[in-house]
């Protein structure tokens, strides 16, 4: 009887599910393990829900602050006050209940294809067992929700757990008025005054999107800036459009502590100050669910931080055991996981694979105007890291944006100044999600400013500035600078 490679996959995020389709695809038996519902937090709480409830802020965004300069006329009977009221509303309730409801078909669509693929979905909580069989096989011990459990038994282990919002002690989630972003989805009102605490990619993110929905907002930062994680001109542009647009950003604020007062909520700031709000958000991390499943028992080690070291074929200290997603620590994006899960997959059963390659990931802040970066960043050329050619062109040159009245963002592109190699991007616009693709495929391939200066691009579009971009930094570049 031919010999059949047994693979069991704890946690059905993006790395786990990725990876089953891979492995069944290869010949492979493959049993996912998961507790909540395939695509995990990245599909139910995080990634696809956000984006929803932003694509509704993003209509709000474009329509409150382009219909007068677009020359549209909305009949509208609000008397005027100080401050015209807003021509259009959101109905919270029922933009969440299309949030959850768009979750969990995709969640459905996911099981689906992993079934078809001849993949088995088993509900429940996974465990690596300590130990190898003499053939070298690892054990799974699947405990249901009833209690009942199952042993399996696989030739390798795919562990991708994911992680979880981290909590303040004295703020933690009540669900109602002091919420993670796991509980949003649950308000079927609109905060009236929102406090997010956190100015990463989450907090920006949620900042946006609910002050675009109509909530005054105030941003909690620990930091100088917003976003202190990525491109330093881009969170200007961003700080600048948040406040313009109303919102009260706190730099260096580090929030101490949250509790209910009432039907408020008071937040209480390291230095002493006190904020008050209808709702508090707080978005203060991540950690890595990776407690209390066997891990260091099995020989897989751990970092300070709780995230499962891996090599980059998503290999763990343990033989046979792999890891993929947030659980590793790796970069937090769906995409990263996914590739992590699918090379771990390609690596165990022979197939040809390429080891990740972190400088070829492209990642997006869903803010307005969005962020978009790919390769090497601003701050590696400025450490000295890399020795790169930097040219940044603003939007506002560009014919398009002129007509849709586009007023903030830029493209700024990076090379090698010698041979002139695309090392780095940065998209700062409407849709930069989509803008920095051109751009990822010349960091991926090697290709060359003058590649990109020479492509021909539609007249007029906002793509036109990543070649006009591309044109000046050859200027540069054969100008010796």
């Amino acid at each position: 009887m031919e010999y059949v490679t047994r693979i069991v996959i704890i946690g059905g995020g993006p790395g786990g599910y990725e990876a089953a389709l891979v492995a069944a695809s290869l010949g492979a038996e493959v049993t996912v393990v998961d507790c909540d519902g395939l695509g995990g937090a990245s599909v139910l709480t995080d990634c696809v829900p956000s984006k929803t409830l932003i694509a509704t802020a993003e209509v709000m965004t474009t329509f409150d602050s382009s219909y007068e300069e677009l020359g549209i006329i909305v009949e509208d009977d609000t008397p005027h006050i100080d401050r015209p009221a807003r021509v259009v509303g959101v109905d919270l309730g029922k933009v969440n209940r299309r949030v959850k409801r768009l979750a969990l078909a995709q969640s459905h669509d996911i099981t689906a294809s992993v079934t078809r693929a001849g993949g088995r979905v088993m509900r429940g909580r996974g465990r690596l067992e300590p130990g190898q069989a003499p053939d070298g096989s690892r054990k799974v011990t699947v405990t249901a929700a009833d209690g009942t459990t199952e042993g399996l038994i696989a030739d390798a282990v795919l562990i991708a757990t994911g992680a979880h919002p981290r909590e303040i002690p004295d703020a933690l989630p009540d669900g109602e008025r002091i919420l993670n972003w796991t509980q949003v989805y649950d308000l079927d009102e609109l905060p009236e005054e929102l406090i997010v605490v956190g100015s990463g990619v989450t907090g920006a993110e949620f900042a946006g999107a609910y002050q675009a929905l109509g909530s005054r907002v105030t941003l909690v930062s620990s930091r100088d800036r917003v976003l202190p994680g990525e491109d330093p001109d881009a969170a200007a542009v961003l700080e600048d459009v948040f406040r313009r647009r109303g919102m009260n950003v706190m730099a260096r604020s580090r929030a101490q502590s949250a509790k209910r007062v009432g039907d408020r909520v008071e937040v209480t700031l390291a230095d002493g100050r006190t904020i008050s709000g209808t709702h508090c958000l707080m978005a203060v991390g991540s950690i890595p669910n990776t407690e209390g499943i066997g891990l260091e028992a099995a020989g897989v080690k751990l970092k300070d931080s709780g995230h499962i070291w891996t090599d980059k074929v998503s290999r763990t200290s343990a033989q046979g055991v792999y890891a993929a997603g947030d659980c590793t620590g790796v970069f937090a994006l769906a995409s990263v996981a996914a590739m992590q899960g699918r090379i771990a997959m390609y690596h165990f059963l022979g197939d040809a694979v390429t080891p990740l390659n972190l400088k070829t990931v492209s990642a997006n802040v869903f803010t307005d105007p969005e962020i978009a970066t790919v390769g090497y960043s601003q701050a590696d050329v400025d450490s000295g890291k890399i020795d790169a050619l930097v040219v940044k062109l603003p939007l506002l040159r560009n014919p398009r944006a002129k007509m849709q009245g586009i007023r903030d963002g830029f493209v700024k592109l990076l090379c090698r100044p010698g041979t002139g190699i695309v090392v780095g991007g940065v998209v700062v616009s409407p849709r930069a999600s989509e803008l920095i693709h051109p751009i990822s495929i010349a960091v991926d391939n090697n290709l060359t400013v003058e590649q990109m200066a020479n492509t021909f691009t539609v007249y007029p579009s906002l793509s036109g500035s990543i070649a006009e971009v591309a044109r000046q930094l050859h200027i540069r570049k054969t100008a010796g600078e």
